[in-house]
């Protein structure tokens, strides 16, 4: 017990600054060639559809759908053996990026936007993993709140609207009216395969399916579920679109 309080109070906090890698086992951004003769068994092996043949050997991922669940290198591995070259490398996917973002400041912010930006955050009916990793933002590890972003409990006060989860029927209403609570110039970001693809828990009487089905989304943050660097990122850019709105 003494030793964990010496541990404690002669530690210090180590805040780490925002990459796009993640550790050897993440499974990040699809990379290589996928042989011509695997096409087929990896869109198969997709469970949301994400691996798309085009034909003539090639094909597309989208990855706001993608899980990156590795079923479509498994598949390619199986069918083409070593000579596969598809594999998950431990970057981290994202559709917008800021030109130096683990470089970027709350100075930098505020001198693009003006002031630091303010986030309103809604959960139209995720599986709280997103959740989980958004709420490590504002450990002392990430630290979200020196790149000067914040986060409102009303609509009213927010520039972005950041959605997780699948919209489900329950929530589109409550979506909806968030968005058009919002002043303008307003911005949506979709955070998480479900948010961003809605292919995670396909289609039913209870489920409408990705945010940009009720509403604009400007930003896409691919991930089951993503970092929080990811997230952060993610965040930064809507701060210099909305600078570019003003």
């Amino acid at each position: 017990m003494l030793k964990m309080f010496e541990r404690l109070f002669s530690d210090k906090i180590a805040t780490e600054p925002v990459t796009f890698t993640g550790s050897e086992r993440y499974r990040g951004r699809i990379e290589g060639k996928c042989p011509a003769e695997a096409l087929s068994d990896c869109a198969k092996a997709c469970p949301v559809q994400a691996f798309q043949e085009n034909g003539d050997g090639e094909y597309t991922i989208d990855y706001r759908r993608c899980i990156f669940c590795g079923r479509c290198v498994e598949a390619a591995m199986k069918t083409a053996a070593e000579e596969a070259g598809l594999h998950h490398s431990s970057e981290d996917v994202m559709p917008v990026l800021m030109e130096n973002a683990r470089q970027i400041t709350s100075e930098i912010i505020k001198e693009k936007l003006g002031r630091s930006l303010h986030v309103r955050h809604l959960d139209a009916g995720s599986c709280n993993a997103c959740d989980f990793e958004m709420g490590a933002m504002s450990n002392p590890v990430y630290d979200l709140h020196r790149f000067g972003v914040h986060f409102d409990a009303s609509p009213r006060h927010a520039d972005l609207l950041m959605v997780t989860g699948v919209v489900t029927r329950n929530l589109e209403e409550a979506l909806r009216k968030s968005y058009e609570a919002m002043p303008e110039p307003k911005l949506v970001l979709a955070c998480g395969a479900c948010a961003a693809g809605g292919n995670t828990y396909g289609e039913s009487y209870a489920v409408v399916g990705a945010a940009d089905k009720v509403v604009p989304v400007d930003l896409y943050v691919p991930g089951c579920p993503p970092r929080p660097s990811a997230m952060i990122a993610a965040l930064l850019a809507a701060a210099d679109m909305l600078s570019e709105r003003l």
